[in-house]
């Protein structure tokens, strides 16, 4: 059921969804439960069920197959070309969070420059 935490609920889905991908409960090939049977578990209408359903799309994580419904997408396998590329990533991520600490450092000072308290 969705929880009425301001976070819209086909997101809630999403995560529901995703998290049983991950940890195997919806393994790869595997189909995913109706629209109608989402919408009764999750007690929301078809519409919401399909917002949640696109974003699961949209990022890859399922295909649709008309007229057979919704399968988790196989994931391939990471080739070399892959772990090259998260290598490239993370390293990119590094010098960013390196740059960002140094903006921060250097903000610190200019608020402590700017706005020095009365003695």
């Amino acid at each position: 059921m969705v929880e009425k935490t301001g976070r819209p609920a086909y997101l809630q889905i999403v995560d529901e969804l995703r998290d049983q991908i991950r940890s195997g409960v919806l393994p790869a090939g595997t189909a995913l439960p109706s629209i109608a049977q989402l919408g009764e578990r999750f007690d929301v209408s078809a519409s919401v069920v399909k917002a949640a359903i696109s974003v699961l799309r949209t990022e890859g994580t399922v295909v649709g197959q008309q007229g057979k419904g919704v399968f988790v997408r196989e994931v391939p396998a990471a080739g070399p070309e892959s772990s090259a590329v998260s290598t490239e990533v993370l390293d990119q991520l590094a010098h960013m969070r390196k740059s960002l600490k140094e903006l921060g450092d250097r903000l610190a000072t200019l608020e402590a420059a700017v706005f020095q308290e009365p003695k």
